[in-house]
């Protein structure tokens, strides 16, 4: 199988590339400057054939897109756009990555696929509108929501609280923000079973089984590198002035996956606890 992956140098992009070869599929990577998704011309000189286009490009800056939407629309709407129309021109199968950041994020209940989405910002709305034009624009199609990506080759939180406990004695971590900590080794492994199992078209989460906040997350995190989570303290969102509205809860259903006899990725806690070695050792 001949998989051509967009957005291949970035966080995901990089385990994706090894996971396709680990299971012994033919993998393109492309990126800037070899294809620039958001022009039509790009994308039919830079993928003349395919088995598989994933995409795993996007604009996710979530403060920047506040004042920047339009560039995000641009990456995060309008390039799955004309890659869903290619895709379905030289028959290849769409796998499109988006964002818990689709639903509106007060609920108390894990959000279902095909739950009601109502985005609070500009990164979700570009996100959200991304998912409507390949659902449009290609039948043969793979949308997989993630949320709390972490991997080695990209700034990830668990990296960025490493750094922290390294010059602070104590770090201030949000309580009421509650999600699933998922890594892009894991996320990677579950799109490739996911195409392995030619998966009926639609729209999946990608994300850790379980749910946390960022404390108790940041918790295990000095536990498991040899510090003591006391060291974390408990503040809330209110805290941070930012520019873009977070979700305070984030919590994905894995019903479609179930449903289809793919198994969801692992606990989240068990999840990093594999991946802290590769993330740090």
């Amino acid at each position: 199988m001949r998989w051509v992956i967009t957005g291949a140098s970035g966080m995901l992009g990089h385990d994706l590339m090894e996971r396709v070869q680990r299971g012994g599929h033919e993998v393109i990577g492309l990126d800037l400057p070899e294809i620039d998704i958001t022009d039509a011309a790009s994308v039919a000189a830079a993928i003349e054939s395919a088995d598989v286009i994933a995409n795993v490009a996007a604009y996710t800056a979530v403060d920047a897109a506040e004042e920047n939407e339009n560039v995000a629309f641009m990456v995060n709407a309008v390039g799955p756009q004309i890659l869903a129309r290619h895709a379905k021109k030289i028959g290849a199968r769409l796998i499109h990555i988006s964002t818990d950041y689709v639903f509106g994020g007060e609920d108390s209940e894990p959000y279902a696929e095909d739950g009601v989405i109502a985005p609070k910002g500009a990164y979700g709305r570009t996100k959200a509108a991304g998912e409507w034009a390949v659902r449009a624009n290609t039948d043969d199609y793979l949308i997989v929501r993630t949320a709390w990506l972490y991997g080695k080759n990209g700034k990830s939180f668990p990296a960025t609280m490493k750094a922290l406990s390294e010059t602070h004695e104590r770090l201030s971590v949000v309580t009421d923000e509650v999600g699933q900590p998922t890594w892009t080794v894991d996320l990677a492994d579950l799109l490739v079973r996911l195409v392995e199992a030619n998966a009926p078209s639609g729209t999946y989460h990608g994300t850790s089984s379980g749910q946390t906040n960022w404390w108790g997350f940041t918790r295990l995190i000095m536990e498991t590198i040899g510090k003591d989570p006391a060291i974390v303290d408990e503040t809330t969102a209110a805290a941070f002035q930012r520019p873009a509205p977070r979700p305070h809860y984030s919590v994905l259903s894995h019903k479609a996956l179930e449903d289809i006899g793919v198994e969801p990725i692992g606990a989240w806690d068990d999840r990093w606890r594999a991946a802290k070695p590769v993330m740090f050792d």
